[in-house]
């Protein structure tokens, strides 16, 4: 049962806010609030509303933009819907609602024109734009970097034109001037090479290596370090070698180390002028890439260039001798190895001229010519014909005789550690005779026997043979001794001549036969001239008769190293000029 007092209602029953409490509320309401009594006077305005029409005050009039919006009867649709008006830059929409007894209140709130929307838009899509042009920007330049790095540095097994590259690319890419320091050749001096943008191509140099000292972080990164936040350092102090003269103030500076193959490279200086702005994050991604590459590029051209170096004297002691003049006798050669790689391979000849002894003076043995064929081809091969040869220098020194010398070379290759150490060889001892004639002392072991040209054409063949060196303990040779009348030559050839296939269909072998009829119709021929031509002649059959005797032909006939010496006894009217040299080459 309700009391007289009570109702049913639980709304009527809750305490009504304080007056605080609405202050409070008013006070942190986002939208704005102003009340004004009859007279219109204000005696109430939140910081919303102070905020977006400074002019309010309590106790004065409303200020025109208020009093703009006419009032209009509670619940009224004008009065749901309000009016917009610019005060002072800013569109401001408003709502008028009576509050009885005259008095009204104002609803503020700031509303952003649709034209400025647009703006903001816009606005808002042309920075993204310039984001994603500027992100486009450097993946394209970047893209350009990697692509051209990769060919500048790439193309060159010269160190020097690789650091030229490094510096012409720093340019390019990133900096005003761009230097590169070798690694010190020596404790005194280090190499540089500088690129410096709008101006010719780079110049290079050389300096103390105490002057690397006077750039900051140079003296670490050329020890392979890296000093300071990303390669970056204090440009201040930079030395006059560092900039060309002209080039005006460093204000930017990158020194960077360049890695090489377990041992640094180098060191590469990136310089700014001042004014530009200074080296970010992407700068220095690119710089370090660079350094990277070039390092590498450095390092491989100097390993290449090392090894180039010891493999020319290596080589060198391996190449056939240039033929000397002997009195009486004309000596021409060619050596063609088979591999495209190099000049060296299985085949091999050499000439021993006499020396006299040193208590007497006198000439103890005659010339001596050898033209051999090792097992094997390339460089392993080549390894083995030059022990071969130093061998029998060293033996000439114990013994003369053709026959005895390949003995005891047999001996040396069965004590040989190389596998297959087997050669074979053929000797002849030189000797002039009355007459003009030259006696040959021959002596074969499992070679091919000399061919001889005689003055009439015809060709013979030596009956002389033996067998291979480096297999058996005991060998049997056959020597044999043969006379040469002036203009008939002996003809030492390796097998690689007459086994050489090729021809028309390219499988048929050149043969002895072929060999013999080429000999033939060398006579009356210079000995340089005679070599030349049975040599072309091989390279055509190998090229399917259609090579141009260089090994440039279509055919693709079976290749091995291929040797000739010719022994001419006599000079002649045709040979009055210098003495022929050998000469090898690579076969086609």
């Amino acid at each position: 049962m309700k009391g007289a007092t009570g109702s049913a209602d639980p709304r009527h029953r809750a305490a009504r806010p304080s007056p605080d409490l609405m202050a409070a509320l008013l006070e942190r309401a986002g939208e704005g609030v102003v009340l004004c009594d009859a007279d219109g006077l204000v005696t109430m305005a939140n910081p919303a509303a102070v905020r977006l029409v400074p002019q309010i005050e309590v106790g004065l009039p409303a200020p025109a933009p208020l009093c703009s919006v006419p009032s209009a009867a509670p619940g009224s649709a004008s009065t749901a819907e309000g009016r917009s008006v610019t005060h002072d830059g800013r569109v401001i929409r408003i709502r008028v609602e009576e509050m009885g007894e005259g008095r009204a209140a104002w609803y503020l709130s700031e509303e952003t024109p649709r034209r400025t929307q647009k703006t903001q838009r816009t606005e808002t899509q042309r920075t993204e734009t310039q984001r994603i042009e500027t992100l486009r920007t450097k993946k394209t330049q970047r893209t350009e970097f990697l692509l051209e790095a990769a060919h500048r540095l790439s193309a060159s097994l010269n160190p020097h034109r690789c650091a030229r590259a490094a510096t012409e690319l720093g340019v390019a890419f990133l900096s005003d001037a761009a230097m590169v320091l070798l690694p010190p050749a020596s404790r005194r001096r280090m190499e540089w090479v500088r690129a410096v943008s709008g101006r010719g191509g780079p110049d290079e140099g050389v300096l103390p290596v105490a002057a690397a000292a006077e750039v900051p972080g140079l003296t670490d990164a050329l020890t392979g370090l890296h000093n300071g936040a990303g390669g970056r350092q204090d440009p201040g102090g930079t030395p006059d070698w560092l900039v060309p003269e002209g080039f005006g103030p460093v204000g930017h500076l990158v020194v960077l180390p360049l890695p090489g193959n377990g041992v640094p490279a180098g060191a590469i200086v990136l310089a700014r002028r001042a004014g530009r702005p200074p080296f970010d994050d992407d700068d220095q991604v690119i710089a370090r890439d660079l350094a990277t590459r070039a390092g590498a590029a450095i390092s491989a051209a100097s390993l290449f260039r090392e090894q180039s170096t010891i493999n020319a004297i290596l080589i060198g002691d391996l190449l056939p001798p240039e033929l000397p003049e002997i009195e009486g006798m004309r000596l021409a050669g060619r050596l063609r190895a088979s591999q495209q790689a190099g000049a060296i391979g299985g085949d091999f000849y050499d000439v021993y001229l006499p020396e006299a002894a040193p208590e007497t003076g006198i000439v103890e043995r005659p010339p001596l010519i050898i033209l051999g064929d090792v097992c094997g081809k390339g460089a392993r091969a080549a390894v083995l014909a030059g022990q071969v040869r130093h061998s029998l220098r060293t033996l000439l020194l114990l013994e003369s005789r053709p026959d005895r010398l390949l003995e005891l070379l047999n001996r040396s290759l069965l004590a040989s550690p190389s596998p297959n150490s087997y050669v074979t060889l053929v000797l002849a001892a030189l000797r002039t005779a009355p007459g003009g004639h030259v006696l040959l002392d021959l002596a074969v072991a499992g070679h091919p026997p000399p061919l001889v040209l005689r003055r009439d054409g015809t060709v013979e063949e030596v009956d002389v043979r033996g067998s291979i060196l480096g297999a058996l303990k005991r060998i049997s040779l056959w020597p044999a001794t043969l006379d040469l009348a002036p203009g008939e030559v002996c003809l030492l050839y390796s097998d690689g001549i007459t086994e050489a296939f090729g021809g028309p269909r390219g499988r048929e072998m050149f043969g002895e036969e072929r060999l013999k009829e080429a000999l033939a119709s060398c006579a009356g021929m210079p000995a340089d001239a005679l070599v030349e031509r049975l040599e072309q002649l091989s390279s055509e059959w190998l090229c399917g008769g259609l090579g141009d005797g260089l090994g440039g032909g279509l055919g693709g006939g079976q290749r091995d190293d291929r040797a000739l010496l010719a022994v001419r006894a006599g000079t002649g009217r045709m040979e009055t000029g210098p003495t022929q040299t050998g000469r090898t080459e690579t076969s086609p």
